[in-house]
């Protein structure tokens, strides 16, 4: 009953979505009808994202008081939390190139029916960063296709905020206070999330046709490959490097517990205590776990990096975008970093991570709905590589700031 309570919300939202599906595939076009319903869950949705994204990361940051004296330990987790995110990035785009969910999917119809894209041409390089990083006036600033250059200016005001002292005590106390109002707004509307995405699938699938679903059965059970490559291979690699022979055999004896509650609760957030507990049996210092785990649990998920390639490669076949240059790569590897580990700062943040990269890529924002489907129906396994992929790095974190034989000397006392 316990996992039942869990998953409460996820079942809802998987049936909304299936019998969504089902109504699109009988009732074809007909479906129309009941756009209106998606069309206003989308919106809620888009009005709050702005603010909950500026209050979210200028809190985040503003309350941060332990910055200053965790000075390595911060600098090192930031180093292992960048590596590892960019190698699982690097492996869901080996993936999607070995097997694009989209193959074999008739995408000329598709096409058809969805917004169309703006070419990027007449602009350079360089305005392409300064467009995507930054915004000319201050208001630009808060609108939905503008999410980058506001995370940038959210990340300043919470480091002046901070760097302020007392004096700034107030402005931080505040930006707490307004992000859990603004919480609980995004919790009141996600209650209508099951019939809002229902009701936009059932659209979706009834313009498209059915083999749209097809496109999704494929990017499930790639993930589920990539899940199995990334949970049972890059975890036994990092667990080497941090302890060798001793540091495999550690993390994986003490990495189940985690690796269930991950899958019972669907939750980083949840799984954060059997993590600590488990990091503190593998021999890490207590003052790097219980740095590690909490940031980690928000800024730090490889397996949402992977679910943020597997959608730009999704949207990106869709439209016949080329994923094969050097700056499609390190673009497509940027932003998927971006999704899966900035936005993992922000509460509820998968629908912005979505429209982050409708933003950057220059996608219509009503394509949103679409790559959602495919947060949702990959929500387990994702959970699992977050969860788990925290364990790990705090043992990497323990290597490099205690040194080689951290485990060793941990064992012996």
């Amino acid at each position: 009953m316990k996992i039942l309570r869990n998953y409460a919300f996820t079942i809802c939202l998987l049936s909304g979505i299936i019998l969504g599906g089902i109504a699109g595939a009988i009732f074809g076009e007909a479906t129309t009808v009941v756009k209106p319903i998606g069309d206003i869950f989308l919106n809620l949705m888009f009005v709050v994202i702005v603010p909950l994204v500026f209050l979210s990361v200028s809190s985040a940051i503003a309350n941060m008081r332990q910055m200053a004296r965790l000075g390595k330990i911060i600098g090192t987790i930031f180093i292992v939390f960048f590596s590892t995110a960019m190698i699982a990035g690097i492996v869901a785009l080996i993936g999607v190139k070995l097997f694009n969910p989209l193959h074999n999917v008739d995408t000329s119809s598709l096409l058809a029916n969805l917004p169309k894209v703006d070419a990027e041409s007449g602009k350079g390089i360089g305005q392409v960063i300064v467009d995507t990083f930054t915004v000319p006036d201050f208001l630009d600033l808060f609108t939905k296709s503008n999410l980058l250059p506001l995370i940038i200016f959210s990340i300043l005001f919470g480091l002046a905020t901070t760097m302020s002292g007392e004096k700034g005590r107030p402005v931080a106390d505040l930006l707490h206070s307004a992000t859990e109002v603004v919480l609980k707004i995004v919790q009141v509307i996600m209650y209508a999330a099951p019939i809002g995405l229902g009701c936009y699938f059932a659209v979706t699938v009834g313009e498209l046709g059915p083999q749209i679903i097809s496109g999704y059965l494929n990017a499930f059970l790639l993930y589920l490959a990539l899940t199995v490559v990334s949970f049972f291979g890059l975890n036994t690699l990092y667990a080497f490097i941090a302890g060798g022979k001793t540091g495999i055999r550690t993390f994986w004896k003490n990495v189940l517990t985690p690796a269930i509650t991950a899958i019972a609760t669907s939750s980083s957030a949840a799984c954060i205590p059997v993590n600590l507990v488990a990091t503190k049996k593998m021999g890490v210092p207590d003052d790097i776990a219980e740095t590690v785990i909490p940031l980690g649990a928000n800024t730090h998920k490889d397996g949402s990096v992977i679910g943020g390639m597997l959608k730009i490669a999704f949207l990106f076949t869709l439209f016949g975008k080329d994923m094969s240059s050097i700056g499609s790569i390190l673009t497509m590897l940027g932003v998927a970093f971006l999704v899966g580990a900035v936005m993992g700062a922000i509460p509820s943040g998968g629908m912005t991570g979505e429209l982050l990269i409708c933003a950057v890529f220059g996608f219509p924002a009503e394509l949103v709905a679409t790559i959602m489907i495919i947060s949702t129906i990959i929500d387990v396994p994702a959970t699992l590589l977050n969860s788990t992929g925290n364990t790990v790095c705090a043992m990497l974190v323990a290597r490099f700031v205690e040194g080689k034989n951290w485990l060793k000397k941990k064992l012996t006392t």
